[in-house]
């Protein structure tokens, strides 16, 4: 992928499973796409002639529900006949390495035009300056971090001991507001470091996925983030860890609830309801308070339950030097995300009392016209 880009100056996008591939601050990668991408990656996947699909389904997160990209001429390299062939591109069907190698002999010494190289580099390097800035921020006191601060603290933890976070860290994650704030802000250096069930999104996936990454790259660190509500879906193969011996960390982001479908609910036009653990207190029942961090503990875990992102980033620096597996614990707010993305196919009533939902419903048929059928 990168002698391909290099040697033709294509730039290159991030779906979730390709992510890792290219170096993240490589020139040429303008990082994340689709609907939970980046700002500058979506904006040249909008105006590009012709996109080249490596190895991906082009499934609806990535295409923006067909509608991101789709006036591009499309070719696809996919070792399934299946996938190449969607959307009446061209297929190009072998294995990717193998693919990429013959189209770059084919192409010879064809590249793309040097204004166009020109641009994405200089939306590659805003893009990374961005990524920083968002992840270096301090919270304003008294005001709750959201991901990107914690996901800066956990990386910085390595970078500012004089490691490197992309290439010694794995992160792991699956469902929630987690796996968009990953693709845009994870910085991974080496391919393998950035492990994303997206296909179905499983919530409760994330443990046990980063005891098996763990299995398989006992050398590197493997970092768990996880919401609160996906923790509670499953989280047994923590103890499982403690008893093989193999420590992974877990971060915990406590929004107490389901922030991320609060916010699905209200962007479709609908009140909030039922989401966050607060509102769903029944009639004679009591508060939920869980203590993540007690429950860590009794499955054999180091845990402790950090006041803010300064204590999060040393808990982080303890947490790598420990033999055994770790649990930190940090409240978040689910109302601070990320900028970027573009439209997602989700169907909103057409007849509705309240003017949220005709608004709604207007954004969704105008979105419907910008799709490729």
């Amino acid at each position: 992928m990168r002698a391909f880009a290099e040697a033709h100056g294509v730039p290159v996008v991030e779906s979730h499973g390709g992510k890792s591939s290219l170096a993240w601050d490589h020139p040429l990668n303008l990082g994340a796409i689709g609907v939970d991408g980046a700002p500058n990656a979506n904006v040249l996947a909008r105006e590009a002639d012709v996109v080249f699909a490596v190895g991906t389904r082009l499934q609806d997160f990535t295409t923006g529900s067909h509608a991101l990209f789709a006036n591009a001429r499309l070719l696809s390299l996919n070792v399934q006949s299946f996938d190449a062939s969607k959307w009446s591109g061209t297929a190009l069907v072998a294995d990717a390495l193998v693919g990429l190698q013959a189209l770059s002999a084919a192409l010879g010494t064809w590249a793309a035009d040097s204004a166009w190289t020109a641009r994405a580099q200089q939306q590659a390097a805003l893009w990374n300056a961005r990524v920083t800035e968002l992840t270096t921020a301090a919270p304003q006191p008294g005001v709750l971090p959201y991901d990107a601060e914690v996901i800066g603290a956990v990386r910085d933890s390595l970078n500012d001991a004089g490691g490197d976070s992309g290439v010694h860290d794995v992160a792991i994650c699956a469902a929630g507001t987690l796996p968009a704030e990953l693709h845009k802000l994870w910085r991974a250096s080496r391919p393998g470091n950035y492990h994303m069930e997206y296909g179905y999104s499983c919530m409760g996936y994330e443990i046990a996925g980063g005891l098996g990454v763990k299995l398989a790259r006992p050398e590197q660190e493997v970092i768990v983030l996880v919401g609160d509500g996906s923790y509670m879906m499953m989280n047994s193969e923590l103890a499982t860890s403690v008893m093989l011996g193999k420590k992974i960390i877990v971060v915990v982001l406590d929004n107490r609830g389901y922030g991320c479908i609060q916010r699905l609910q209200t962007a479709s036009g609908s009140p909030a309801f039922n989401n966050l653990l607060d509102d769903c207190i029944g009639e004679g029942g009591e508060a939920s308070n869980i203590d993540f961090a007690l429950h860590a503990r009794s499955m054999g875990a180091d845990s402790v339950h950090v006041a803010n992102v300064a204590e999060l980033k040393a808990a982080m620096a303890k947490a790598r030097a420990a033999t055994r597996s770790q649990v930190l614990v940090i409240d978040t707010t689910h109302t601070r995300t990320t900028e970027g993305g573009c439209w997602w196919e989700v169907a909103i009533p057409e007849v509705s009392a309240r003017s949220e939902v005709l608004d709604a419903h207007a954004r969704y048929v105008a979105g419907k016209q910008e799709q490729r059928v």
